[in-house]
């Protein structure tokens, strides 16, 4: 699918296009935005555009020459984004190519900063005068994303944390689960704030000129700085809550074990005289004495009850 964007009066305006597109609305676009694009459409952006689309094969590359790098006009940043599959959180990359007079990008998931960006736009909320402004409205749109996703992440680390060091019945096992979870989300979002500084900090290396744009820039960096602080604080606050998690669940099991431990210990002179008293010899005296069987269920229950007691005066029980 190919959208197709304009600048109109200082505002990013998305057209309205009979399919299928020309030559025309692609020269009159000051954004195509390329999502889940067939061949067919790549090769009517490349015969227009040519090398203007990365190879697939590229895409995914970590490496920063692979990632970001200028061709000739032309500024190629690859952009992590956010985005929410199956209940969890994942990372999809967009290949920005970034011309004088247009932003062209490309990408296979529908992601919520798009979406949401479609939205504004439709609505006349986005100033823009040049495709550098586009591209820097989606990566405020991508911060504030960001710092909304954090907030929610550490609004649930709250709940567990109350579950966790407050509700000692509750299920541990449970909220290890829900806390493997949140570290998992809290890991992509620290892997798309450094991704976007990274993005974030070419693009201010290559538009020192424009003075407004570098402002934006820097104010986005200052952003990310905190929003990865704030990242690590929920970093290690998860690994506190999985460490006293893992810790009450040991205490848990050792009270469990003490418990056994103790009962073997009391119940180990019972089974003494019992085994002394089962041998049946015929010298032992007890066998003939008529409160000899008395005797010797007093002394089991005696040297039962010695060592409980025992253990409850040190404190053990």
């Amino acid at each position: 699918m190919i959208r197709t964007f304009a600048l109109s009066a200082g505002k990013l305006r998305e057209q309205e296009l009979a399919q299928p597109l020309s030559g025309a609305d692609l020269q009159a676009a000051s954004w195509l935005d390329l999502q889940e694009a067939d061949d067919s459409e790549r090769s009517l952006v490349e015969q227009h555009f040519p090398e203007s689309l990365p190879d697939a094969r590229n895409v995914e590359e970590i490496e920063s020459s692979s990632r970001y790098f200028v061709d000739g006009d032309d500024l190629h940043v690859h952009s992590l984004f956010l985005y929410q599959s199956e209940g969890r959180f994942r990372n999809a990359t967009v290949a920005f190519t970034l011309q004088p007079d247009r932003l062209i990008s490309i990408h296979d998931v529908d992601l919520p900063d798009f979406r949401l960006t479609r939205l504004r736009a439709r609505r006349g909320w986005i100033e823009a005068d040049r495709p550098l402004r586009i591209m820097t409205a989606l990566f405020e749109q991508k911060i504030d994303n960001l710092a909304d996703q954090l907030e929610d992440l550490h609004r649930d680390l709250e709940d567990v944390s109350i579950e966790v060091l407050e509700k000692r019945e509750s299920d541990l096992g449970e909220q290890l689960d829900r806390l493997a979870k949140l570290e998992d989300s809290n890991g992509q979002i620290r892997l798309c704030l450094m991704d976007t500084q990274r993005s974030v900090s070419f693009l201010l290396r290559h538009i020192r000129q424009q003075k407004l744009d570098v402002k934006i820039c820097r104010e986005m960096l200052r952003d990310l700085d905190t929003l990865m602080a704030h990242a690590t604080f929920v970093f290690e606050k998860i690994n506190f809550l999985l460490n006293a998690a893992q810790g009450f669940i040991n205490i848990r099991q050792n009270q469990i074990i003490k418990i056994f431990s103790i009962a073997a210990v009391v119940f180990l002179p019972p089974t003494l005289v019992g085994t002394v008293y089962g041998m049946n010899f015929h010298s032992m005296p007890e066998l003939d004495w008529i409160f000899g069987y008395p005797m010797a269920l007093g002394l089991m229950v005696v040297s039962a009850i010695s060592p409980y007691l025992f253990f409850k005066h040190k404190g053990w029980l």
